[in-house]
């Protein structure tokens, strides 16, 4: 049974940081592409980045471009989000997911985590 546990969330002002982490379990067969997504209230799930585990290819919304950095311990069977600069415009529920594609499609994703909650005051 695969498991996608996220930790690392929590409340930061503006220009802050914070890093998010997301330890995988089980067997996840060809979804060797990694992900965050994000939700913030009454918006949609957004891709935010994502990292194609046997090469470390990686891919970033516009939006956290120069700010977010996605990067993967193999050894650890766990990846992560380095958020820089946090804007408020950052808050949501941030969500990692594991997938076939490395896409910012959500049906891409068979595999996700239960959220952990990001938020950015000004």
């Amino acid at each position: 049974q695969v498991q996608l546990v996220e930790s690392g969330g929590g409340s930061v002002q503006a220009g802050g940081s914070l890093r998010l982490s997301c330890a995988v379990s089980g067997y996840t067969g060809s979804s060797n592409c990694m992900a965050w997504f994000r939700q913030a209230p009454g918006k949609e799930r957004e891709g935010v980045a994502s990292i194609y585990s046997p090469d470390g290819a990686t891919r970033y919304a516009d939006s956290v471009k120069g700010r977010f950095t996605i990067s993967q311990d193999n050894a650890k069977n766990t990846f992560y989000l380095q958020m820089n600069s946090l804007k408020p415009e950052d808050t949501a529920m941030y969500y990692c997911a594991a997938g076939r594609w490395c896409r910012f499609v959500e049906y891409d994703y068979n595999f996700w985590g239960q959220g952990t909650q990001v938020t950015v005051s000004s």
